[in-house]
């Protein structure tokens, strides 16, 4: 049976469809699995590398799919190995993503390897977005349209091929690039399933963390799917009058409404719900809005994320203190909540959401006037990287991360700083 015809010259990208979709779309079925074999495990590009398929059905196929739905505009490269791309899409739009090395390959006296690398990456799913939060640089561009699942899938199968990461190398995904995932929650839960076909990348759901600003209809629409994914709130704040200035759409959707989402939400009993709370300076780092977040998150399998923010031009918003960002994580951890401090990676280069994007438009209108926008950034950004903040240190136990701080003195009174850090959770 021949692939029914698209109109016209329009091809359909073939990363959009799922293997039970592709099935129905051939005869016999099995030719399916086969390409799925070639696209995601043997990082098949083109349909004539596709050898044990009949000449004709890889004619056929080419005449109707494209493999390709982004390339790689420019990308940096920061000192501690993130590496963050600039994709632009068919239609000429561009978006982010990111690659962060969260554990370096080790090899034993034999020359042996004795653990290998492990990754996460991190990616879009909306081009622009349309939440609104004020410290975000993506949402001021506003939302221009959502990313097919196959353009998520494309970026995370572009960056693993690039960097040459075996296919039996498992990565972890998080939802957290550009975008709001729960606003485009058709295209990302079908992504999901994408990634967690065996016959494909095989990325275990239990490996991909959802990302939201807080939708609550769309946590509950999330949980009914019951996809097994991990759950990320982006809190930010412990007061509505803040947390709405910060982000609309607690306008809609309140603390109250968004703790009521998460707390129907289905999680394995080994999980948590990971709540990310970005510290500014002076707004929301006081001991003060420690005991607040303590008291909101009773009663939930919690574990919180502490995140520097990171300093973009135009900014409002300042980087908090070392001081405070420890001293809120130790009243959390003191009082029983899991609270860690994300390693803050790319400081160096264009690493929070639509930096790389910002500066690649803002350099094509310095260039004619003359003005190298690049070397002003890079200054700024070495600038920020030179802060004394906790730097994150392996110990001897497995997956142990030790949060210390050059100017703090750790002994058993601070023994609740040390925690055990996922991958996703070290984005």
């Amino acid at each position: 049976r021949k692939i029914p015809k698209t109109k016209g010259n329009h091809l359909k990208n073939l990363l959009d469809f799922t293997l039970k979709e592709l099935k129905e779309q051939l005869s016999p079925p099995f030719r399916a699995k086969q390409i799925f074999e070639w696209i995601y495990k043997k990082n098949a590009t083109g349909f004539d590398e596709m050898l044990n398929l009949p000449k004709d059905l890889r004619t056929n196929l080419a005449q109707e799919f494209y493999l390709d739905p982004l390339k790689c505009v420019k990308f940096e490269q920061s000192a501690d190995g993130s590496i963050k791309y600039l994709f632009e899409l068919k239609d000429g739009l561009r978006i982010e993503s990111v690659l962060l090395p969260m554990k370096e390959e080790q090899t034993n006296e034999q020359g042996k390897i004795s653990r290998h690398a492990r990754y996460t990456v991190c990616v879009s799913s909306q081009v622009g977005c349309k939440m609104g939060c004020a410290f975000c640089l993506t949402a001021k561009g506003g939302l221009v349209r959502n990313l097919t699942a196959g353009e998520i899938v494309g970026q995370i199968l572009w960056i693993k091929r690039e960097n040459k990461i075996p296919y039996e190398r498992r990565i972890n995904v998080v939802y957290m690039g550009m975008g709001e995932p729960l606003d485009n929650l058709a295209s990302v839960s079908k992504a999901v399933k994408i990634l967690t076909e065996n016959d494909g990348l095989a990325i275990s759901p239990r490996r991909q963390t959802v990302s939201t600003s807080g939708l609550g209809s769309q946590i509950k629409k999330l949980g009914k799917m019951d996809l097994g994914v991990l759950l990320a709130i982006s809190l930010h704040a412990v007061t509505d009058e803040l947390r709405s200035r910060l982000m609309p759409i607690n306008k809609a959707y309140n603390i109250e409404a968004v703790m009521d989402a998460v707390r129907g939400f289905p999680i394995d009993m080994r999980k948590r719900v990971m709540f990310e709370y970005l510290v500014i300076r002076g707004l929301n780092d006081s001991l003060a809005d420690a005991k607040k977040l303590m008291r909101l998150l009773h009663g939930i399998r919690a574990k919180v994320n502490l995140i520097y923010f990171n300093p973009h031009e135009g900014s409002e918003f300042g980087r908090p203190e070392p001081s405070n960002m420890v001293q809120f994580q130790d009243y959390l951890c003191a009082h029983g909540i899991t609270c860690t401090i994300r390693q803050s990676k790319g400081l160096d280069i264009s690493a929070a959401c639509g930096q790389l994007k910002q500066r690649n438009e803002k350099n094509k209108i310095s260039a004619q006037n003359g003005i190298d926008a690049d070397k002003i950034s890079s200054a700024k950004a070495r600038e920020r990287a030179g802060t004394n903040e906790p730097t994150i240190k392996i110990s001897g136990r497995k997956d142990q991360v030790l949060l210390t701080n050059p100017s703090r003195k750790t002994g058993p009174k601070s023994a609740p700083a040390t925690q055990n850090l996922t991958n996703a959770e070290k984005k």
